[in-house]
C-alpha cells in the first residue's frame, strides 16, 4: 500500500472494467482503469477502519471512566461503528463482484478473439 492508502501507481497493464462491471458508484463502468477502482474503493476503506479506529478509543475511554456521560454516548458510538463495519462490508463486497466480473469479461473476450498463436522468436 502506498503513502495515499492506495496500491501502487496504476501501472499494471491498464485492465479496464467492461461498462457496468462496478455497481457501487465508484465510476468503474466506461473504461475507468482497474487499478484506479482498487485505489479508491481501499481508500474509502481504509477511511472508515481509521475513523472506526478513534471510534473505538473513545468507547474505550468513556468506560474506562464509568462516566455516565460517557456510557451513555456510547450507545451511539457503537451505532455508528456497526454502520461503519457494515459499509466496509459493502464495498470489499462490490469490490469482489466488480473484480470478479471484470475477469470474467476479459476471459470471455479473449475466448472471442480465438486462440492466440505462439509467437516465433525465430527471424
Amino acid at each position: 500500500m502506498d503513502e495515499n492508502g492506495g496500491f501502487g501507481n496504476g501501472n499494471n497493464g491498464g485492465q479496464a472494467f467492461p461498462s457496468g462491471a462496478a455497481s457501487n458508484g465508484a465510476g468503474a463502468a466506461n473504461g475507468v482503469k482497474l487499478p484506479q477502482v482498487l485505489q479508491q474503493s481501499f481508500g474509502e476503506v481504509q477511511g472508515i477502519l481509521e475513523h472506526n479506529r478513534v471510534l473505538i478509543q473513545e468507547i474505550s475511554q468513556n468506560q474506562e471512566s464509568r462516566d455516565a456521560d460517557g456510557l451513555t454516548r456510547n450507545v451511539a458510538l457503537i451505532r455508528e461503528l456497526n454502520t461503519n463495519i457494515a459499509r466496509v462490508v459493502d464495498l470489499y463486497s462490490d469490490l469482489s463482484g466488480s473484480f470478479a466480473r471484470s475477469v470474467a469479461a476479459k476471459n470471455a473476450a479473449d475466448k472471442a478473439a480465438g486462440p492466440k498463436r505462439p509467437r516465433s522468436n525465430e527471424q
